[in-house]
């Protein structure tokens, strides 16, 4: 039984659950419709490009979360993912995840976009597992910070060798898909790398390093 990681965003779904939540507060007009959309870009950019600052963005993102009620976000998470999450869902994605369970290999998500948007796409994926960037909650309400190391470039390294002090998995034969070059520290560290629809960074590392290149898309 191998452990069978993967990124979740633009990997397993055909687009990034992070920018589409601002999208989706945008189009409710939870958020302020222009201000929060321009920067919303602006930061979905800086990612692309490698150039994100984590803990900058992640104040931003997670502010609306602390502006109201646990119910009320609950709710609107719940059409989220059906109005969405649902539509970027991947068939050859879901058969990849199926012939991994029916090996009997253990399934990891670990993604940089926090656990308040990826928690419900995990259980819809049926993983076994998810590390993702964790907001701070207290008091029943959350705080608008991030308790922990964000599992973002060299964060996914460090939440995962947490994560491994307390189960029995070697990374040497691990698998972990990825379409990021921003996922490269983590893709250096598994006996298998897969690289997943990569952008053009990634793609000229996997070429130059070996790593198995495929697609998910139609």
């Amino acid at each position: 039984m191998a452990l069978a990681i993967f990124d979740l965003d633009n990997t397993l779904i055909a687009g990034d659950s992070d920018h589409a939540w601002g999208d989706f507060l945008v189009h409710r007009g939870i958020v302020d419709q222009e201000d929060f959309k321009r920067v919303n870009d602006e930061f979905y950019q800086d990612y692309l490009q490698g150039q994100l600052d984590i803990f900058k963005y992640l104040g931003f993102a997670l502010s609306p979360l602390t502006q109201h009620p646990l119910e009320r976000l609950h709710q609107w998470r719940k059409e989220f993912v059906e109005e969405s999450i649902r539509p970027l869902l991947l068939p050859k994605a879901l058969e990849l995840l199926r012939r991994h369970r029916d090996s009997g290999d253990y399934l990891l998500i670990i993604t940089a976009t926090n656990r308040f948007v990826t928690q419900p796409i995990a259980d819809l994926l049926e993983v076994d597992e998810l590390i993702a960037t964790e907001p701070e909650f207290i008091n029943n309400r959350y705080t608008g910070k991030v308790s922990g190391v964000p599992s973002y470039q060299a964060g996914k390294v460090t939440r995962l060798r947490e994560w491994l002090q307390h189960n029995p998995y070697d990374l040497s034969d691990a698998y972990f898909y990825s379409d990021s070059h921003n996922d490269i520290p983590l893709l250096e560290h598994v006996g298998r790398p897969v690289v997943v629809d990569g952008d053009e960074r990634l793609l000229q590392t996997a070429r130059e390093r070996g790593w198995e290149i495929m697609s998910l898309r139609p």
